[in-house]
């Protein structure tokens, strides 16, 4: 009698669960066809923003005045880098960047990521950092060549990258973009390996947790990595904590992405952002409340010819200062922050 009573029950039981798998199921199917369509939405306008920019690149004509700037001999420049500012083209006709492309035994052409590292060798230099006996910290190295020629100068350095799985899901070892450990900082052309193994080591470190123990650093770099570490806010909030690693009247130095498309419509929480005019200014403000000062900024991106060509993908090797990222025009921006002291 028992069991015939609580039939209708158990059947209502299973009827529910079934109806309740069945709700789970549409939820589910509505929230993938919600995402599928916000997806679609993003990648139609992304679309449009390209198709601008390339016929906007098809509209100008190549010409020898994008041809690569001649190297003028010279030495560094002392206050030539009072701001901070975006890449432009007026600097790669200038002794002090002829100076610093010669020690990377680099070639002297129009290309954003030769400008980030004469930038960052420059602000550094020009206000005393890099000289023996200086401690240095790298974030998001890779196998860039600054660990190593800082080094040759007679400064300790601290190399560090994130970890290798995170690296290799991003993409960053195949493209050997990722330091895999101190080796990868080496570059026998910039420093002696007496001098490197002397004056290099290297720590994993996540950027959006950077340890408490890297302390007491007379300066901080990166080069176009903190545009990759979430969101915009993340990208800010590394800043502002790259200085908790620096002495009183230390220095930073970090580049990044600027969008020249727009102060509005952006880039954001996506494995690559692009940061607006609005939101240095809004570091600005965050770093001055703190008694932090960061050089004023310079948002000019030049007219030059090589500055008006907009690269779209595949890029070439030069000229390649502005490029189509992701539907907007971007170019490399450069940050200097003094510690308070």
């Amino acid at each position: 009698m028992f069991k015939t009573l609580t039939a209708p029950f158990r059947r209502m039981r299973k009827r529910f669960r079934r109806l309740s798998d069945d709700v789970r199921l549409l939820l589910s199917s509505s929230r993938r066809l919600t995402e599928m369509s916000e997806r679609l939405t993003a990648e139609l306008a992304e679309h449009r923003r390209e198709t601008r920019i390339l016929y906007t690149a098809l509209a100008r004509r190549r010409s020898d005045d994008l041809a690569n700037p001649p190297l003028i001999p010279g030495q560094p420049g002392v206050g030539v880098l009072p701001n901070s500012s975006a890449c432009r083209s007026d600097s790669f006709a200038q002794p002090w960047f002829s100076y610093w492309t010669n020690r990377f035994h680099a070639q002297l052409r129009h290309h954003r990521k030769l400008w980030e590292f004469v930038y960052i060798c420059q602000a550094l230099w020009e206000r005393g950092a890099l000289k023996p006996g200086s401690r240095g910290l790298g974030f998001g190295v890779g196998m860039e060549p600054l660990a190593a020629l800082f080094a040759g100068e007679g400064c300790e350095i601290v190399g560090t990258d994130m970890a290798p799985d995170g690296a290799s899901a991003l993409g960053w070892i195949e493209t050997q973009q990722h330091a895999l450990g101190k080796e990868a900082l080496r570059h026998r052309h910039l420093c002696p390996d007496d001098v490197f193994d002397r004056n290099v080591s290297f720590r994993v470190v996540d950027m959006n947790h950077v340890p408490d123990d890297l302390t007491g650093f007379d300066f901080c770099w990166s080069s176009c990595a903190l545009e990759h570490l979430g969101s915009i806010e993340l990208g800010l909030a590394f800043i502002e904590r790259s200085l908790d690693c620096l002495k009183p009247g230390g220095w930073a130095v970090h580049t990044t992405e600027l969008n020249l498309s727009s102060n509005d419509d952006t880039v954001d929480h996506m494995g690559t952002v692009l940061f607006r005019q609005r939101d240095f200014r809004i570091l600005a403000e965050r770093l001055a409340a703190k008694g932090h000062r960061l050089a004023p900024l310079d948002f000019d991106p030049g007219d030059g010819p090589a500055d008006t060509y907009i690269d779209v993908p595949p890029f070439l090797q030069e000229p390649c200062l502005k490029i189509a990222l992701m539907g907007y025009v971007t170019t490399s921006f450069g940050v200097i922050v003094q510690k308070a002291g």
